[in-house]
């Protein structure tokens, strides 16, 4: 007989209530071991790839690639095999179980605990009659699966690619977006999709909400009928910001880094909450107390393939500036790659939106849930400005400009402390010098 043991869909986050199954890596008759990777799943934060607490033999899979499963809910069976058998075969008399090394499962509350180390080692899967299995025999599904990340995935989704025919350049022999492109690219009239004529065009196409869009979606609304919003504008002239730039670049402590201006506008930002500490607060309903944070964990918005996430840069108020643009760098790269942690989504206290990036002047931004302030910023852009020496007397030059709107809950800060702090990211952006008062 054996021993079916169900693994059921653990929160890889805090509270997350579901996940989609964006693809597995095993099917059922695969051996596979403990820490195996079996399934990858997307989350309202994030794509993470979860490990079998088991050793064994897949029995059932429990949900469909593309269906959303709640948490608790059966993923996959594995049959672990009687007591006193390995998943290897029968035991010979010398061991009965595996050692201690694999048995320890890297989600808490499944699987046998130990001082695991997370290696693995490859394994022959046998059949109870000891003869070994023949390699045609194993997952054909799993050697055959492309290693492409789930951002790459869509894209040769949406271009009609089939990642099985792409020869993968990326590190560890992964799929990369310009894979898919050049794959794309050479496909044929042949073989290329035909568009149908516009006449059998559907009238209406429905998109699934699921993960980080969904999350994004009720987080928002949330926030808009929950928070006061009251959101404030300031034109500013950045040339000396700008100038600054030129300068930073140039210094051999920045040269393996890309500095941009939204790391001078995240530093002027982190800097002007120190005198207006009511933007870094909470509202806690339950308690009726505003909850003051004495820390900065800097949330930078950020568009991905699978939606907008709002990573956090934990303690940015510590950071100097050569650490605060490699801090950007990663949270950017990372949410790119769809491999933002949930931890990395949690704890902020503030946020940053650039909507510059896409050639806007500005917008009215709408809080992240439990933060007091947004900062969006917009495009930085040559303009005519008028300017005015010490002796008063004015001319007009092109200089570097852009616009900010600070929007804030009412209920932590009001107009004066809004305006001041809007106003003392505006005076630092202008004349970076401030900052050393």
């Amino acid at each position: 007989m054996t021993s079916p043991q169900q693994f059921l869909l653990p929160d890889v986050g805090e509270g997350l209530t579901e996940a989609e199954i964006l693809a597995w890596s095993v099917r059922p008759g695969d051996t596979i071991e403990v820490n195996q990777i079996i399934v990858e799943v997307e989350t309202a934060k994030a794509a993470v790839e979860l490990p079998s607490p088991y050793a064994g033999v897949v029995s059932a899979l429990h949900a469909e690639v593309g269906e959303s499963l709640a948490v608790g809910k059966p993923l996959i069976t594995i049959d672990t095999g009687p007591p006193g058998e390995t998943a290897d075969g029968p035991s010979d008399g010398r061991t009965t179980r595996q050692s201690e090394p694999e048995q320890a499962a890297l989600l808490v509350g499944y699987g046998p605990q130990g001082a695991g180390t997370g290696r693995r080692r490859r394994r022959s899967a046998a059949p109870p009659d000891g003869t070994a299995q023949p390699a045609a025999s194993r997952s054909d599904h799993v050697a055959a699966r492309p290693a492409a990340k789930p951002p790459v995935r869509k894209l040769a989704k949406d271009l009609g690619v089939d990642l099985t025919t792409v020869t993968p350049t990326g590190p560890g022999g992964t799929i990369t977006r310009e894979d898919v492109r050049e794959a794309a690219a050479r496909a044929t009239p042949e073989t290329a999709p035909i568009p149908a004529p516009d006449t059998a065009r559907p009238a209406e196409t429905r998109i699934p909400i699921r993960g980080v869009r969904k999350h994004t979606a009720a987080a928002m609304v949330a926030s808009a009928f929950t928070a006061p919003h009251v959101t404030e504008f300031i034109t500013v002239d950045v040339t000396a910001t700008m100038r600054l730039r030129e300068l930073v670049v140039g210094r051999r402590e920045f040269r393996d880094l890309r500095v941009t201006p939204l790391l001078f506008f995240a530093r002027a930002l982190v800097i002007a909450l120190a005198k207006t500490p009511e933007a870094n607060s909470s509202w806690d309903e339950a308690a009726q107390e505003i909850v003051l944070k004495h820390y900065v964990n800097l949330g930078v918005a950020a568009a991905t393939d699978r939606g907008l996430v709002v990573p956090n840069i934990k303690g940015a108020d510590r950071m100097s500036l050569r650490e605060l643009a490699q801090a950007l760098a990663d949270l950017t790269a990372t949410a790119r790659a769809g491999r933002t942690s949930p931890q990395d989504m949690t704890g902020g206290t503030v946020t940053l939106t650039n909507v510059g990036v896409f050639g806007v002047d500005t917008g009215t931004p709408i809080l992240n849930p439990g933060e007091a302030a947004i900062l969006a910023v917009g495009a930085v852009r040559r303009m005519p400005w008028v300017v005015r020496d010490d002796d008063r007397d004015e001319r007009i030059e092109p200089r570097w400009v852009t616009q900010l709107a600070l929007s804030f809950d009412h209920r932590l800060m009001d107009g004066r402390q809004g305006s001041e702090l809007l106003a003392g990211i505006a005076e630092i952006l202008h004349e970076p010098g401030l900052a050393l008062l």
